[in-house]
């Protein structure tokens, strides 16, 4: 897309306008997703007809259409509600700032965790957004941390503060809770944040970071001048006397 092609190499040389654009590409996207999601809801609800024969049924060809399907249908609102906030947000976070690979990263975690479920799952119907959810809770966090990042590591903190219930999920404890779903997306989050981990996310660094780099450069300073102080002292000393006139042009 033309629109992500833009990633400034100087920070400081930031368009503002497409800045902006970015911006609201990236709350588009995810807006769209929570629209088909209540759609599809409301209408199951509103007709009484079930969708949930378009999830993922493991190991059963009935089953395939669900790996690409699952993420838009809900057991209610409740369950919709619930996905609805977290999968808006961790969306949205993964395309403003991965932009030119983020659709890549998404639907790469959409299909991977629906394919692992399918091949892996009990038999029975799975459905819902949070495999994806898990997925992009996972890939946030582990991206966070290998790319020592501020900002990333910031989200990671509060996907873990504000999710760290999630964790759970990922073992059989209920079992009208699809934990399958939730454990492939998680993996398939860790495999992809560590697959991307070279793809470089410009940004511009903070006061603070450019004072610490300021104070190496002059601790680095004092510490070559304090050898030369030395290193010449000593040689002063160990010289002949009749070099000693020549102590100016070192």
């Amino acid at each position: 897309m033309q629109l992500f092609n833009y990633h400034p190499s100087n920070p400081k040389e930031v368009d503002p306008e497409l800045e902006k654009k970015i911006f609201l590409h990236s709350l588009l996207f995810p807006a769209i997703f929570i629209f088909l999601f209540w759609m599809i809801e409301i209408i199951e609800q509103t007709t009484g007809v079930s969708f949930v024969r378009f999830g993922i049924y493991p190991r059963h060809l009935k089953g395939l259409y669900g790996i690409a399907l699952s993420p838009f249908i809900h057991s209610g609102f409740n369950h919709l509600l619930s996905n609805s906030i977290p999968f808006f947000i961790l969306t949205f976070v993964l395309i403003y700032f991965y932009r030119r690979i983020s659709y890549r990263i998404f639907f790469q975690m959409f299909i991977f965790s629906g394919i692992c479920v399918w091949l892996s799952g009990r038999e029975a119907w799975h459905i819902g957004a949070s495999g994806v959810i898990y997925a992009l809770a996972a890939f946030h966090f582990v991206s966070g941390i290998i790319r020592n990042d501020i900002r990333l590591l910031t989200i990671s903190v509060v996907v873990v503060f504000l999710y760290g219930g999630l964790v759970w999920g990922m073992f059989p404890i209920n079992p009208a809770v699809s934990w399958e779903g939730h454990l492939w997306g998680a993996v398939s989050g860790v495999v992809l944040a560590i697959y991307y981990r070279k793809y470089i996310i410009r940004r511009h660094k903070f006061d603070w970071e450019n004072d610490d780099d300021d104070d190496d450069d002059d601790n680095e300073n004092e510490d070559t001048i304090n050898v030369d102080t030395t290193e010449t002292s000593t040689a002063i000393k160990n010289a002949p006397h009749n070099n000693v006139s020549h102590t100016g042009e070192f």
